[in-house]
This record gives C-alpha cells, sequence and structure tokens, in this order.
C-alpha cells in the first residue's frame, strides 16, 4: 500500500469514528436487549402475547427480547415511561389499543399519545368475554341484566383501569341494556380477575388469554363473547348479539416507540415484528386464546388507523360521559 492510499484509508477509518454516535448505534442496531414495556402487571393479556412475540423476535434480531411490568393507570405509567424513553430502539411499547386512544381523554395521568408515542405495527385483534363468578345465580346474559335490573347499583363489574376497553365494554353493556352496575377499577387484568374468582367483584369483561383457562376450570363462568362471532377457545358462549344485545366490543395490541426513534430502526422493527407474527407459533398462541391476526398494515397506515380511533373514542367517551380521573 502506498503512502497516499494509507493515508485515504486513515482517513476514512478516522472519518467513521466522527459519525454521531446516534448514527453508529443506529447501523449496528439492535446491539444490546430489546425491551418490550407492557402496562399492565403480568397475567394479564397483553402481557402473554407480548412474552410470546418477544420469545419469536429475539432470534430475528439477534437480541434477547426483554419484557417490563409497568403496571398501574390503566396503562397510562408504562406510556409515560417508554415516551420519555431514550429513542434508540431499546425501550418499546407493548401497547393495548385504550392505552394509546383512550387514555388522553379520560385520565389526567395520560400523556399526549399522538405527540408522545409513534405508532410501529399492530399485532392483534381481538374480544372479550363476559365472566361472572361461578356462585352469580345466572346463565345467560338475559338473566344477568334481569338480576341487574332487579337489583340496581348491586352488582359490580371490574377493569384494568379507567378508560380500558374492559371498562368501556361495561360502560357500553350498562347503556345499552339500561341497567346499572358498578365499575371497580384495579391496576390490571390479572387482579380485576382474581376478584371476579374470588366473589369480591360479580363480573369482568375480560381480554381471553387470562380468562380461558379460569372458565374451563369452572373458576369462572362465561356468558357472552363481546365481538360479531364465537370463538374457536369457547365455542359454546354465544356472542352479545345472539342473546338480543346490539354491542360489539373488540380491541387491539400493537408496538410504539418514543418520538424521534431513527426511521431505519423503526422499519427494522416493523419487518421482523411482520416475520415473527406469521410463525405458527404465535398464530397458535393466538387462537388457543381467541385471538386473531390483524389486518397487515405498513406503518403509515398503522399511524392512520391510531389516530382515527383516537378520534373516534374522544367522542365516544363524552357521549358516554366516563369523567376523566
Amino acid at each position: 500500500m502506498t503512502d497516499l492510499s494509507r493515508r485515504h484509508a486513515l482517513a476514512l477509518a478516522g472519518g467513521s469514528l466522527l459519525l454521531p454516535t446516534a448514527v453508529r448505534a443506529q447501523a449496528a442496531w439492535p446491539a444490546q436487549p430489546v425491551t418490550f414495556v407492557v402496562g399492565y402487571a403480568a397475567g394479564g393479556g397483553a402481557d402473554i402475547v407480548a412474552r410470546e412475540l418477544a420469545h419469536l423476535m429475539t432470534p430475528l434480531l439477534g437480541q434477547q427480547v426483554l419484557v417490563d411490568n409497568k403496571g398501574g393507570a390503566a396503562g397510562a405509567i408504562g406510556a409515560r415511561f417508554v415516551s420519555n424513553a431514550k429513542p434508540d430502539g431499546y425501550t418499546l411499547f407493548y401497547a393495548v389499543g385504550t392505552n394509546v386512544v383512550t387514555n388522553p381523554h379520560v385520565l389526567k395521568s395520560s400523556i399526549d399519545t399522538l405527540k408522545g408515542l409513534v405508532p410501529i405495527i399492530q399485532t392483534t385483534d381481538y374480544q372479550y368475554v363476559l365472566a361472572v363468578n361461578p356462585s352469580v345465580p345466572v346463565n345467560n346474559v338475559k338473566e344477568l341484566i334481569a338480576l341487574a335490573k332487579k337489583e340496581p347499583g348491586k352488582l359490580t363489574f371490574s377493569s384494568s383501569g379507567v378508560g380500558g376497553n374492559n371498562h368501556l365494554a361495561g360502560a357500553l353493556f350498562a347503556e345499552t341494556t339500561g341497567i346499572d352496575i358498578t365499575h371497580a377499577p384495579y391496576k390490571g387484568t390479572g387482579p380485576a380477575l382474581m376478584d371476579v374468582i374470588s366473589g369480591i367483584i360479580t363480573m369482568n369483561f375480560s381480554s381471553l388469554p387470562p380468562a380461558v383457562g379460569q372458565i374451563k376450570s369452572g373458576k369462572l363462568k362465561a356468558l357472552a363473547v363481546t365481538g360479531e362471532k364465537r370463538v374457536s377457545s369457547l365455542p359454546d358462549v354465544p356472542t352479545l348479539k345472539e342473546q338480543g344485545v346490539d354491542l360489539a366490543v373488540t380491541g387491539w395490541h400493537g408496538l410504539f416507540a418514543p418520538p424521534k426513534t431513527p426511521d431505519a430502526v423503526l422499519d427494522r422493527v416493523h419487518k421482523e415484528t411482520a416475520i415473527a407474527m406469521k410463525d405458527s407459533k404465535y398464530t397458535g398462541a393466538l387462537a388457543k386464546d381467541g385471538l386473531e391476526l390483524p389486518p397487515e398494515r405498513s406503518r403509515a397506515d398503522f399511524t392512520k388507523f391510531v389516530v382515527d380511533e383516537h378520534t373516534f373514542w374522544g367522542k365516544k367517551l363524552k357521549a358516554l360521559n366516563v369523567q376523566m380521573e
């Protein structure tokens, strides 16, 4: 190598060292473990699916993907934590849709999620199951409505927090059927469900993953699912509409990043997540618990979906007179 070419090579090497840290880190991403933050306690529906996805994405990214539970305030604590995290792709929010599209309308502790989080990809579509403690003397929705009208305000329903989808399902159910039931918010799906099992709370509109096993073991009694059709994991449980209640409530999960996360990192996360979601282990895990794959959307299309959902629920929550807490 001539002196001139040697000097040129050294200059190129030195120039790479002068690149901004963010650029060099982006080029090497991921160079360390990635964390999915879940805004609920361990054992809930979002936690179960996040852990399955994290397991499948670990080999795709070449780094371990971890799950960190930061429960409380219906997911708002987890959302704020990720929003304030370093925008390097190593801390992502595994969100339930309500964390992003309803919390800003009902929780004073919520961030402005449209500005504070960047949508990456939707990971599930799902519905809920209306389940009661086995001691409740009803066997279908018609009997539950009759009991609630006989004892207004006495029956209770738990949720993962104000503004969560299981809270909204209960509020919409009460509005649609003209009954008075009392809401009891908790800091996660798991604790909310456990108090139905123990008999402290009458009912819960639970996401399917944590409820199916408890229903099959007889610890909970399922009265209805909340979507347009029955689910394969609970084929004998009719929908609300089958039982004369004109209501359908569905939900979704998705991955979000802090603002200013580089597009190249977001694109990589979107790409690898989409691959993981096609794995039979993931689709099998979803089907087992009655969840479904969402429509395939680009990052831009998912962002539009989130904005549209945010607008819709803002209007609906106002109509339901759900008060900000």
